[in-house]
């Protein structure tokens, strides 16, 4: 592979399934994987398994524990929910001694929250976790300082439309014992949210220890629809790890004992809902599956096994407005897509989901199943209100970049080439539109996340680099290239990919206050790669 580019080695090491951890250029598993634990057992090779062994689970719903008073209307009860954040043992594997996890509730992934959209919710996130943590952490990194608590947390709602003080804020973690209060007004539509930790500096270590779960919302207006539903309607996290023989996570470290940071994990055991090649009995007709990618930095190409087409309906922050049929699923960390597979011409038949070379979920479909009175419709969404870009109120070029050292290794990674703790420099004006290029210098793609908005992909296009980093000039080299019709519709995280300017229209809606934006592959968010930014209130009237 020496003949090939950075750029070229590197894609190449994440799309193929060879790469176990990257320092830099196309390093896989030979600094990071040889002293990725100190564990006794060896790698374990997750094809020396039987596969299909295990019954795909389904996270149970959280139920609340009572009502309380609506922070927005203190005449109003609202549903109040404590979930813990603890130490479990989870059965990966029929094969495999229980993996030792952090996790929400008794099991990874923790409970799915399910609600209506306008019925808001109050949670106590309880931090039950063990004092020491389990994993490498890298005191280099901002916020992961030795002067600080070892094991932390705050949990952040994904895709919510949340006040500023209920976000989660990277610094605003509770240790051991404390408690983490949280308002969720839930005014959004209809959508397949994730609940997750989001602490300065560990936040990879926490999450790659389990600490994550699904958040659906449902709304009168997708129901009237009559989609696949109750339990033919199956929430998938798919996340990579890596394991030992002994069934134990292992996270790989760089070759440096002071500075065990890696730029990016990638796992060769891919676990959906918390198991290891399980297997879903299906009966012949649609189901509706809605896939949440919670990797750490693994990007996904699903699809089945047979080459059958299946509909794309919905995507981060909801419904699109029509069906997108596709043979091929790509998600980013963070990227959430629900589609519609029917079974019923496949009665009989055994097939796999899979991405790539790896098998992620085996279907067995049966003979025969109840009618199926579901239906995909052609028109799924309306929306109320056309965005139009040249209402924007302003327009932001924002770069993404990436610091190496003199040997052409990865330092870290930057938004604007600027370091968390500067000052604020995107400040939005609430009840405004903004449009934001980001303008990708480094060889990564990046999945982009805003908190607090949804937002639509206006377009991409190639730019020269060369003359952007030499001279600051925007010198573009390819047409405008539209977004997919997969990616149509609102959305929380973008892929934003190299040598490319992204632009994305952004409704500043919702509360006033201070959030952030970040990459979600989570070793570069943890390393500088996310800026806070502050929604100002709008003026008063004259």
């Amino acid at each position: 592979m020496s003949s090939l580019s950075r750029s070229t080695r590197r894609a190449f090491l994440k799309h193929s399934g060879l790469a176990l951890a990257g320092m830099g250029l196309e390093r896989a598993s030979a600094s990071g994987q040889a002293q990725a634990s100190t564990a006794k057992a060896a790698a374990l090779d997750p094809s020396t398994l039987k596969p299909f062994v295990d019954p795909l689970p389904v996270p149970k719903v959280a139920r609340p524990e009572g009502l309380r008073a609506n922070p927005e209307n203190r005449a109003e009860k609202i549903p109040y929910y404590r979930i813990a954040a603890r130490e479990v043992r989870v059965k990966v594997h029929r094969d495999l001694k229980p993996t030792r996890m952090w996790s929400f509730g008794d099991s990874f992934p923790g409970p799915t929250i399910e609600t209506q959209s306008g019925q808001g919710m109050i949670v106590d996130w309880v931090n039950e976790l063990p004092k020491r943590h389990f994993l490498p952490i890298d005191h280099t990194l901002h916020g992961a300082e030795r002067s600080a608590p070892e094991v932390r947390s705050v949990v952040h709602l994904h895709g919510g439309r949340t006040p500023a003080e209920s976000d989660g804020y990277p610094e605003s973690w509770t240790t051991p014992g404390q408690v983490q209060t949280c308002f969720y007004p839930c005014a959004q539509h209809a959508a397949q949210l994730f609940y997750h930790d989001h602490t300065m500096g560990i936040n990879r270590l926490n999450i790659y220890a389990g600490m994550q779960g699904m958040f659906l919302i449902r709304d009168r207006r997708e129901d009237e629809l009559e989609l696949p539903s109750g339990a033919y309607d199956i929430p998938l996290l798919v996340a990579d790890r890596l394991l030992d023989t002994e069934g134990q996570l292992r996270y790989p470290v760089s070759e440096f004992p002071e500075r065990p940071w890696v730029p990016e994990v990638f796992g060769n055991a891919i676990l959906v809902n918390g198991k290891l090649l399980p297997y879903l009995e299906v009966e012949p007709r649609r189901y509706r599956l809605r896939i949440f990618n919670g990797s750490n930095g693994r990007f996904y190409r699903f699809s089945l096994s047979n080459h059958a087409e299946f509909q794309v309906i919905a995507n981060d922050q909801g419904l699109l407005e029509a069906p997108a049929t596709v043979k091929r699923l790509p998600l980013a960390p963070a990227e959430r897509a629900d589609i519609v597979v029917d079974f019923a011409p496949m009665a009989g038949a055994t097939l796999t989901m899979v991405s790539d070379s790896f098998d992620i979920l085996q279907f067995r479909v049966a003979q025969k199943g109840a009618a199926d009175t579901s239906r995909v419709p052609a028109v799924l969404h309306t929306p109320a209100v056309q965005l139009d870009e040249t209402n924007a109120a302003r327009t932001r070029r924002l770069t993404l970049d990436e610091r190496m050292d003199d040997v052409q290794r990865s330092m870290g990674m930057l938004l604007n080439n600027t370091p968390w703790h500067a000052p604020v420099t995107e400040k939005p004006v609430l009840h405004t539109s903004e449009i934001w290029e980001l303008v990708n210098l480094t060889d990564d793609t990046h999945p982009i996340h805003l908190h607090l908005v949804r937002f639509r992909i206006l377009d991409r296009r190639r730019f020269d680099t060369f003359d952007y980093q030499s001279k600051g000039v925007l010198r573009f080299m390819g047409p405008v290239e539209a977004p997919a019709a997969l990616e149509a519709g609102w959305k929380d995280t973008v892929r934003a990919d190299p040598g490319m300017v992204t632009r994305i229209l952004v409704p500043f809606e919702g509360y006033a206050g201070r959030y952030v934006w970040h990459c979600h592959i989570l070793e570069h968010e943890d390393n500088e790669m996310m800026r806070p930014y502050e929604v100002l209130a709008a003026p008063e009237p004259a």
